[in-house]
């Protein structure tokens, strides 16, 4: 199986490797950052996060990416496709580092990710499973075209997390990007 790489104007998209554990590991111990992500993590349920993203790769054919910064080589976060067992949909979901915030690399890579999902894993409905009090996430949802589709519940562990569905087909995705629909 090849591994796909995906390049924009300031970021290369690529599957998480060991490399990526020390800033995967920091990421998840931000509490402002996971605060709507699952919560906190000490470094052993960070690497089997790690562990999980990767293995998702060989187990579905696809998951999140390792984010990196293209001019410096850091690590700025995970964003792609995911869908683990019980799953409300096929979701493009996002977390970037909290020193990254704001410069535009989730909307830059969350793009690149909806690209690949349609044009390449050939999906035809993408959500984005959002808690209702966060307003960025809710914002970059916005920006990428997705509107509120309602509450879904999502599996255990997280049974007791409430979400809501943002979410477009691809024909809109495609017709936001300037493709005609298929």
């Amino acid at each position: 199986m090849t591994h796909p790489v995906l390049q924009t104007e300031r970021l290369t998209l690529r599957l998480p490797s060991a490399e990526d554990f020390e800033a995967w590991a920091a990421f998840h111990a931000e509490e402002d950052t996971m605060r709507f992500l699952g919560g906190v993590q000490a470094r052993g349920a960070a690497w089997r996060s790690l562990c999980t993203m990767v293995g998702a790769w060989s187990v579905r054919g696809f998951a999140m990416f390792s984010v990196i910064e293209r001019d410096t080589g850091r690590w700025v976060g995970r964003i792609g496709p995911w869908q683990p067992e019980g799953w409300p949909g096929r979701e493009i979901g996002w977390g970037v580092a909290r020193e990254f915030a704001g410069r535009g690399y989730a909307h830059e890579a969350a793009c690149a990710a909806m690209d690949y999902a349609v044009d390449v894993l050939g999906w035809h409905h993408i959500i984005h499973t959002i808690d209702p009090e966060n307003a960025g996430s809710i914002r970059l949802a916005q920006r990428l075209g997705a509107v509120n589709e309602g509450p879904v519940s999502l599996p255990a562990p997280l049974e007791s997390f409430r979400v809501d569905a943002w979410g477009q087909s691809a024909d809109q995705w495609r017709a936001r990007r300037g493709d005609r629909p298929s």
